[in-house]
């Protein structure tokens, strides 16, 4: 058997060599002056000082050597080490420090603000819209109708042409108060105002309704049960499909400014004859976005239009129901959504800002009266 080599030198091991013990270590020691916050000085801890460092895999091979040749491995390491973890504290230190002068800066309070004053207020953007529609109609020489939010169902269907029949008049789209039989409901329009109107006044008519409405729907990003409508109705000799779009026209450029492009598109409506859907020329593209698919537009969906609400001439049906002589007078009515116009002005894209009540929507329109 042959005997202990008693003249192993740690010298020859290469990892233990003093000068690559002290590479290591100066190593370890700029990457620690070099971290510029914890999270880097983490990452250097874990790399210079973890288990797979290159001074503690230096620090396993000891354990190979001769007895006599451990103790100055061991010192030779074993300082090393302690200096990293030195600089490690240290720089710990440093940044720490830094970082509560920062937050100290950065997340300052002043106490010696005003604690009493009160926050500015702010109204409901559909409450000033609504009033400022109002004006608009008044300066025209129009006057401001309002009636019941629960209404009679002959009011809020049958006056108006809705026939029995109609599926609007089910309980899948209205809210009755009661039952269906009851003849109670929300009203899913502000027409009945227009059907009050008619049966308390005689022609010469010029009224505009505004006013909160209920439907069945599912609250989303375009869609409440609970909205509000403004419609307008005239009633007088001579009235023409001509008479509804100049009003028309101007209250879109009294809306989003002078310039806007209406079109009149048919469609409808039981209680108008005939019947249109009114649109907006997109008023982001202006109509560039058409058949040009480089230059999309999520306004209009690149249509170039954007429907606003419905209009037509009053049917002579809705005439007769409220008193009216059709064969002397002639009407027409429009409605418009107060939310969606509200929306066009000004970019709000989705309606559950403007029912969950959250002041800083509110506080963003102001004070306008």
């Amino acid at each position: 058997m042959s005997a202990p080599n008693r003249q192993y030198d740690p010298v020859a091991v290469e990892p233990l060599h003093p000068d690559e013990v002290a590479r290591m270590r100066d190593e370890a020691l700029a990457a620690i002056a070099a971290a510029r916050d914890l999270d880097e000085l983490k990452q250097v801890k874990v790399a210079h000082t973890g288990d797979r460092s290159p001074l503690a895999l230096a620090n396993r091979e000891i354990g190979a050597l001769p007895p006599q040749a451990r103790k100055e491995a061991g010192q030779r390491v074993g300082g090393a080490r302690k200096e990293v973890a030195r600089a490690l504290e240290a720089r710990q230190q440093e940044l720490e420090a830094e970082r509560d002068e920062r937050v100290l800066v950065e997340e300052a309070v002043d106490v010696t603000l005003p604690w009493d004053r009160a926050p500015k207020g702010a109204r409901h953007p559909l409450t000033t819209i609504q009033e400022r529609i109002g004006d608009v109609f008044v300066a025209m020489g129009w006057e401001i109708a309002e009636g019941p939010e629960a209404e009679a169902e002959w009011l809020n269907f049958d006056a108006l042409n809705i026939g029995p029949d109609h599926p609007a008049r089910t309980m899948q789209d209205t809210f009755f108060v009661e039952s269906e039989e009851s003849g109670l409901v929300l009203r899913t329009h502000t027409s009945p105002v227009q059907a009050r109107t008619m049966l308390s006044r005689r022609p010469p008519i010029y009224v505009i309704c505004p006013g909160r409405t209920f439907r069945t729907d599912e609250l989303d990003a375009t869609h409440t049960p609970v909205f509000s409508q403004v419609e307008g109705l005239a009633v007088d000799e001579g009235l023409t499909m001509a008479h509804l779009k100049g009003t028309l026209d101007h209250f879109a450029s009294s809306m989003f400014g002078d310039g806007i492009s209406t079109r009149l598109r048919p469609s409808y409506f039981p209680f108008t004859e005939p019947s249109a859907e009114m649109d907006l020329q997109c008023f982001v593209c202006r109509g560039a976005s058409v058949g040009d698919p480089e230059r999309p537009c999520r306004t209009c969906g690149s249509e170039g239009w954007i429907e606003w609400g419905g209009c037509g001439m009053v049917n002579p049906r809705v005439l007769v129901a409220c008193g009216v002589d059709p064969e002397r007078y002639t009407g027409f009515a429009f409605g418009m959504g107060l939310e969606r116009t509200l929306m066009f002005r000004h970019g709000i894209e989705d309606m559950h800002d403007m029912v969950e009540g959250d002041v800083r929507f509110t506080t963003a329109f102001g004070m306008e009266i």
